[in-house]
């Protein structure tokens, strides 16, 4: 499958960077500042796949604070959270082998935060189109975020794979036909299942 593939698309959140602390210290400060509880284990894993729209509804469900949230949301400054999102494990000496060879892009449901995460890091450079939650009409699991790399790159969707660790990534590469990657999750239907990042280095010499 490898021989014809040209473009790697990277889900963020659990494949570039583990970010579950960091998403939960956000949105937890979020809920503080209306007097709330802090997230359970169920809406932290909600929080991991979501956009950040769809998080704020669903952990304010039961309060009448959803709007006031939203709006607190995107006034808050994501800079102090970013130090608790953690670089996965040979992410930049795996893209500086890709990069030569292959296209490389980010499809995920972050929202307005994602340049600033990649720029921390030092990550920019890598990808030649980043595709958010505010990129597209219809965030994952809908497939409109690969299509859109798939048209950037002028390319059909079995000349790409998508990396991706959790079923929104899987729905959204199934519903695209892109060939589909699990990273650190062997429950899901995979082409290929990896455990750490290098070992795409394999896949892309088989």
């Amino acid at each position: 499958m490898m021989k014809k593939i040209s473009a790697v698309i990277f889900d963020c959140d659990g494949v570039l960077f583990d970010s579950r602390q960091a998403n939960t210290n956000f949105y937890n400060r979020l809920l503080s500042d209306f007097g709330l509880p802090l997230m359970t284990e169920e809406e932290i894993s909600y929080v991991h796949m979501h956009t950040a729209c769809e998080s704020v509804q669903y952990i304010f469900r039961n309060y009448p604070f959803k709007e006031a949230a939203q709006k607190q949301r995107l006034k808050m400054d994501y800079s102090p959270f970013i130090k608790d999102m953690v670089i996965e494990p040979g992410l930049k000496k795996l893209l500086k082998i890709l990069k030569p060879g292959f296209a490389l892009a980010i499809a995920t449901n972050r929202s307005n935060t994602i340049g600033e995460v990649l720029e921390y890091n030092g990550l920019t450079e890598f990808f030649e189109v980043v595709i958010s939650s505010l990129d597209v009409q219809r965030p994952k699991p809908n497939p409109e975020s690969l299509f859109k790399i798939l048209d950037f790159f002028k390319i059909s969707p079995d000349e790409s794979i998508y990396i991706g660790d959790s079923v929104v990534d899987y729905e959204t590469a199934d519903a695209a036909d892109v060939p589909f990657i699990s990273y650190k999750n062997r429950q899901l239907k995979a082409a290929y299942h990896l455990d750490c990042l290098m070992d795409m280095v394999d896949i892309i010499n088989s």
